[in-house]
């Protein structure tokens, strides 16, 4: 078992920021021809891949509530994997993506792969992390927890070339409601209009970031794509 970080608080300073930015009317090709011109010199550190996420939250959707209300202190959970979505993943990363204002971090735990069918449902959730190798108080903190939304998109990545400053471009985004018994994931939303852009970088390099995303003629985008998704294919 890999654990990439252990379940503890850490320093304030070791919460990164993420500006996340809504492009419209803009193919991809045009996104990343801009940010390959930026002044900042991006490159692209790795090729583009397909990222694919299933969101947990509780009966109540009390992280979707935190999230939406802006709680200074909240939290997403998730499990992610690369390529392919409904065949057998590869070794997917359950992720506890935590925010503390507009700073945050991620607690990951390597997890063995599954397979995303008909017969997924929140007890086969449950059945796959009681057999994992994650630690105590983590399966204790995913009690209570549930699948509720999957989402797809395709990521590109663009590095600045001391590493201080990464960005990175989701397109032909779908979402997928997830329900309690059964789950033939016909009913979906596919976002193929709209792409995210997000700048990443360490509180450190605050000041610099804002000439770096002044330079990326970009709208500002607030919401996650949890909360769009779920908007989406439940309300």
């Amino acid at each position: 078992m890999k654990h990439f970080q252990r379940v503890t608080d850490q320093p304030l300073e070791q919460y990164r920021y993420e500006r996340k930015f809504l492009v419209e009317r803009m193919d991809d090709r045009q996104i990343r021809t801009l940010i390959m011109m930026h002044p900042a010199m991006f490159v692209m550190p790795y090729p583009p891949r397909w990222v694919n996420n299933i969101y947990l939250d509780t009966p109540q959707l009390d992280n979707y509530t935190e999230n939406v209300s802006g709680a200074v202190d909240r939290c997403k959970v998730r499990l992610r994997w690369y390529h392919q979505l409904f065949e057998e993943s590869s070794p997917a990363v359950l992720e506890f993506k935590i925010k503390h204002g507009l700073v945050g971090k991620k607690l990951q735990y390597q997890v063995d792969p599954f397979k995303l069918d008909t017969q997924f449902n929140r007890k086969y959730m449950e059945r796959y992390f009681e057999v994992s190798d994650l630690p105590f108080e983590v399966k204790q903190k995913l009690k209570g927890q549930m699948p509720v939304l999957v989402n797809r998109y395709q990521r590109w990545y663009f590095a600045t070339r001391d590493g201080r400053f990464r960005v990175t471009v989701d397109s032909d985004m779908v979402y997928y409601h997830v329900g309690l018994l059964e789950n033939a994931f016909r009913y979906r939303h596919e976002e193929r209009l709209l792409k995210v852009v997000e700048l990443k970088y360490q509180q450190a390099d605050d000041l610099l970031a804002s000439r770096i995303a002044g330079a990326l003629p970009f709208t500002v985008y607030k919401n996650s794509k949890y909360v769009y998704g779920m908007d989406c294919v439940y309300w």
